[in-house]
């Protein structure tokens, strides 16, 4: 994904400061690159700079006069280790800025120190941001070119608008397609996870075209299977996709693969249905054209014998043989691979290629489906939760994206609630809203029916797709169920919907189970439990749309009842567990609110909001009263009036625990739930 909507998505380039000679201008700057403004025009302060660099003998400066520059664009890129490195370091990921001082554009590299800016979104597209340090990162492979670094800033506040109209100083950097100015990489990498593809290298443009088969030899997947280890050549296939998997980027500091990319395709024909793995340049050359039904031609593939600890999806015909003792490989060279996307009408019946069948289950089914089952499904969407993101491995820079979404369907009053995680289709991903018509494809069930309450939840797999558009044509929409649903719509009016959805606030599922023993076993962390010395230095960490989980022992000491009108009052250290220099939960949460509004807007994905103009915050989401929420059995959120908590407490018999009661004698483990600058208190009992 390229970060928050709206961002411009500008691309990498090829070369900083371009020196092709040791002679200067008059103006005391490397001749041949830098484009002068009109005599009548304002000076560039880029341009000064450059001046006040390459006219001092260190490699860096503090600028004589500070000016404030905007943001056009932030760019993140994986950067290889130095030749000088002996041990691989773990993924060292780099950015690229590209500024605006309203003459020139210029695009440079942020040092490694402020890279957490970008981490907390800080630095980011749109933002007015003053640069007191620059220095000169000169590229060794290169004769006379060097790299503005940009050592120190401070950043601003976020522009009503911005302009793009200004050019680039240096010319190298409008070269299409755009490169990385470090590194031999030839792509930047999506701001905020490695799954989506990101740039001007992804190609969208090939079409199906007329094949003529006459002079092809066409060979069966069965047949293949049988021969290919005493084959050296290998007969065209003629298959169709039935799945397609997410991207998969694997490139490390120690790998010099300039695409590293991966991504596998389910195909079958008459015979059988078996893997492609489409590898490196093949993926930003073909990923965005190739769709589930699509029928391809294959040549100069190459055949080896399959991972075996893969998993393949099952296929969509049980009658189809499932090939998984080899895999088919398409690679730009080693042979390079020929695709063929063949036109549906060229299809002849005899060929016998299966078609696409899905299965598409209802709310009302989703009761009696059991744990794993692999389904699809279709409805309106209720509720869109923000954008969230969690470490794949602690200690790393690599995240998933996921955001939490219910879809109705008229057949149940409760919704489908679905995990969705990136599809590597962030052009859906980043844009789905409430009353949307939604389909997604190769769902898996999850379920505990033995915790309480119940757990029952579909989550996305690697070849799950999406659908919020282009919706007739599709194959899906002569399933039965498919036209029932759109018989539905037809009936209900979109006043009457539009009061029950929901988009933006904090969703916290699955709930924390009732018991510290059954949630330490859900968990998958090295240390299972956090000081609360160290809960402070754990939310600093967090990056943007981060959210994590930690548990915390301790005995409660002191319960303070804080009434509506006054939950925004910071409380005493003794009745909290922050301290004096940290703000409360309620407190953060306007902080928040208040530097947003600053910002002159709310993100989409900040608070929840209604439909009608996803302005009015729900009461059921609100960060400020989610400890007035209880957790209903279908992650419902079901409000509690504080008053009548209050009076059952006061008014138990001897001998009735109450819930504030018991609590007070245990030990207990409170489960923060945290993101970004808002916290979030769960509990659990011993």
């Amino acid at each position: 994904m390229s970060g928050e909507s709206g961002q411009p998505q500008a691309g990498p380039s090829h070369a900083g400061l371009d020196w092709p000679n040791l002679q200067r201008d008059r103006a005391g700057v490397p001749g041949g690159v830098i484009r002068r403004a009109g005599a009548q025009g304002p000076r560039s302060w880029i341009q000064k700079v450059l001046e006040q660099i390459t006219g001092s003998p260190r490699q860096w400066v503090t600028p004589s006069e500070v000016v404030p520059v905007t943001v056009l664009a932030v760019q993140r890129y994986l950067l290889e280790d130095e030749p000088r490195d002996t041990v691989p370091k773990p993924p060292l990921y780099c950015y690229d800025v590209t500024i605006s001082d309203g003459v020139y554009q210029e695009k440079c590299y942020l040092d490694p120190s402020l890279n957490s800016l970008v981490y907390q979104n800080i630095l980011k597209v749109g933002i007015e941001m003053k640069i007191s340090r620059v220095s000169c990162l000169y590229n060794e492979k290169r004769v006379g070119q060097g790299i503005l670094c940009i050592d120190n800033v401070h950043c601003g506040e976020t522009l009503d608008a911005i302009s793009l109209e200004t050019p680039f100083r240096n010319r190298a950097h409008e070269e299409k397609p755009e490169r990385p100015l470090r590194g031999g990489k030839s792509h930047y990498l999506a701001l905020w996870n490695n799954e989506d593809p990101y740039g001007d290298i992804w190609l969208t443009d090939k079409q199906p075209e007329e094949y003529n088969f006459n002079n092809t030899r066409i060979i069966s997947l069965s047949h293949l299977e049988m021969t290919w280890a005493n084959r050296r050549n290998f007969p065209a296939l003629l298959v169709r996709i039935l799945h397609k998997s997410k991207l998969r980027y694997y490139g490390k500091p120690d790998k010099k693969m300039i695409e590293p990319y991966q991504t596998f395709l389910e195909v079958a024909d008459s015979s059988g249905t078996v893997s492609v793995i489409m590898w490196n340049a093949l993926c930003p050359e073909w990923y965005k054209s190739l769709r589930v039904g699509l029928v391809l031609l294959l040549q100069d593939y190459s055949v080896k014998k399959s991972y075996p600890f893969r998993m393949q999806p099952l296929p969509v015909d049980p009658q189809i043989k499932l090939i998984s003792t080899m895999e088919i490989c398409l690679n730009l060279r080693d042979p390079p691979t020929n695709i063929i996307i063949i036109p549906e009408k060229q299809v002849k019946p005899e060929w016998r290629l299966p078609k696409l069948n899905h299965r598409f289950i209802t709310r009302s089914e989703l009761d009696d489906m059991p744990e794993n089952h692999i389904c699809d499904v279709i409805g309106m969407l209720a509720f869109v939760g923000r954008v969230q993101r969690s470490k794949k491995k602690e200690n790393r820079e690599d995240f998933w994206s996921y955001r939490w979404i219910h879809i109705a369907d008229g057949t149940s009053e409760q919704p489908f609630i679905v995990e969705l995680f990136s599809t590597s289709q962030p052009e859906i991903f980043e844009n789905i809203y409430p009353m949307t018509y939604f389909v997604c494809t190769q769902l898996k069930v999850v379920r505990n029916d033995t915790q309480v309450p119940k757990l029952l939840y579909l989550t996305t797999t690697n070849e799950s797709r999406v659908f919020i558009t282009g919706h007739r044509g599709q194959p899906y929409t002569y399933d039965t169920k498919v036209k029932n649903f759109i018989q539905w719509i037809k009936t209900k009016t979109d006043s009457g919907e539009m009061k029950n959805t929901v988009i933006g606030g904090y969703y916290p599922y699955p709930p924390v189970p009732e018991t510290f023993s059954k949630y330490s076993n859900s968990v998958k962390v090295e240390s299972l439990l956090t000081a609360i010395s160290e809960v402070r230095k754990e939310i600093e960490d967090l990056q943007y749309r981060e959210q994590k989980r930690i548990a915390i022992q301790g005995i409660i000491t002191v319960i303070k009842y804080i009434p509506h009108g006054c939950a925004t009052e910071s409380a005493s250290a003794s009745e909290t567990l922050l301290n004096d220099n940290q703000p409360s939960t309620s407190q953060a949460a306007r902080d928040e609110s208040h530097r947003q509004e600053r910002d002159g807007k709310w993100h989409q994905d900040d608070r929840p909001m209604s439909p009608q103009c996803f302005q009015s915050t729900s009461a059921s989401l609100s960060p400020s009263k989610k400890r007035r929420i209880l957790q209903g059995p279908y992650a419902k959120p079901v409000a509690v009036s504080q008053p009548e908590v209050l009076a059952q407490t006061k008014g138990n018999k001897p001998g009735t625990s109450s819930f504030f009661q018991s609590m007070l004698l245990l030990f207990i483990f409170i489960i923060y739930e945290t993101y970004m600058e808002q916290l979030y208190v769960s509990y659990c009992l011993i």
